[in-house]
């Protein structure tokens, strides 16, 4: 089993992982995509979707969305090796169809099964995950709707529940917290919202099981040590480390934040202006700490850039190759950059 340990800074509580013996395992990768709006051409009167047609100011055609399609499926495919994530969130979807379309098309070798449910988001997009067929069976899906003061609908914060092939629960938050228009101080009392919201869910969880395997993956639209998650969601900053510290802490009840060491070094998922933010963060349950049924793999949450999807001159080089740049179309990915990381899975050796 791992150890916890801590170790406190001026103004920063942050918990240090010493790795324990290694046990029988195989490998979980796990990664969090902001497709950028993956919309259909087709009007839905329900949902802000104008400029996604055809003949809306975007001119959103279906060859243009075929080759969004392929170009983030092409990604996708990259990741862990050439086998694709085991299990992938994804959000700024408009429909399970279009998500469904691009797995098909694009994907169907990989064995991916779809969770997905509907958001009440006015601009109408969703958050879904996919996950590896053979080596996971979904239980069920929850969602929970995040209550804004002003009444805004917003999106909602989406679980899904899988089952391994070895018997192991595991519960997956995907979550697209409320933007920063408006300004990141000024809009910060939503994202607090959804972040009390998300923690309600995960409080549910810990009264019948303080051990119980959740990991929190999305677009938080804030860094690791804002309010929203450091205070609201109580996510732990978490370091790596091999250096013993005096202090061992229990991690049950408990949620840690694997972002943080990325974060700490200057990387980020999303850049505003001259300004990097690691917006796209993945967050687990302390029994994953612990090493318990899964284990964090130490330093592999990692913002993942091929050079695919990085901007390669001018102004921006250097950031997501986007989609859209403004209302200028440039074929490229997406505005965010991908997140991975990658745990253990312990056999049982019954």
């Amino acid at each position: 089993m791992n150890i916890l340990k801590l170790f406190i800074t001026t103004n920063l509580i942050i918990f240090t992982l010493i790795v324990g013996e290694a046990k029988a395992s195989d490998t979980l990768y796990i990664g969090f995509w902001n497709l950028q709006n993956l919309f259909d051409t087709v009007d839905d009167p329900e949902k802000n979707d104008e400029d996604f047609l055809p003949d809306g100011n975007l001119e959103w055609t279906e060859e243009r969305l075929d080759k969004k399609m392929y170009n983030l499926s092409r990604i996708i495919r990259m990741m862990n090796d050439g086998n694709g994530p085991d299990i992938l969130g994804v959000c700024e979807v408009e429909n399970e169809e279009v998500f469904e379309s691009m797995v098909d098309k694009f994907l169907s070798d990989l064995d991916y099964e779809i969770a997905y449910i509907e958001s009440p988001d006015n601009r109408g997009i969703d958050n879904g995950l996919i996950f590896k067929a053979d080596k996971f069976e979904l239980i069920n899906m929850q969602a929970d709707t995040v209550y804004l003061s002003d009444g805004w609908p917003t999106r909602l914060i989406f679980g899904v529940n899988l089952l391994t092939n070895d018997n192991k629960t595991l519960t997956v938050f995907v979550n697209h917290w409320p933007s920063r228009g408006g300004g990141q101080k000024e809009s910060e009392p939503k994202r607090i919202e959804a972040a009390l919201t998300l923690r309600n869910a995960v409080d549910r969880i810990f009264l019948t099981d303080e051990n119980a395997n959740i990991f929190i993956i999305g677009d938080f639209n804030d860094d690791p040590v804002d309010i929203s998650l450091l205070e609201a969601l109580k996510a732990n900053p978490i370091k790596c480390d091999s250096i013993p510290l005096e202090l061992e802490l229990k991690s049950e009840n408990e949620l840690f934040n694997l972002a943080y060491q990325s974060f700490e070094n200057s990387e980020g998922s999303f850049k505003y202006r001259d300004t990097w933010n690691m917006l796209d963060q993945v967050i687990v349950s302390g029994s994953i700490i612990n090493g318990m049924d899964f284990s964090y793999i130490c330093n592999s949450f990692q913002v993942f850039k091929p050079k695919y999807i990085v901007t390669q001159s001018g102004k921006y080089e250097g950031t997501p190759f986007p989609t859209y740049g403004g209302k200028k179309y440039l074929g490229g990915y997406s505005d965010h950059f991908p997140v991975i990381t990658k745990f253990e899975i312990y056999r049982s050796t019954e």
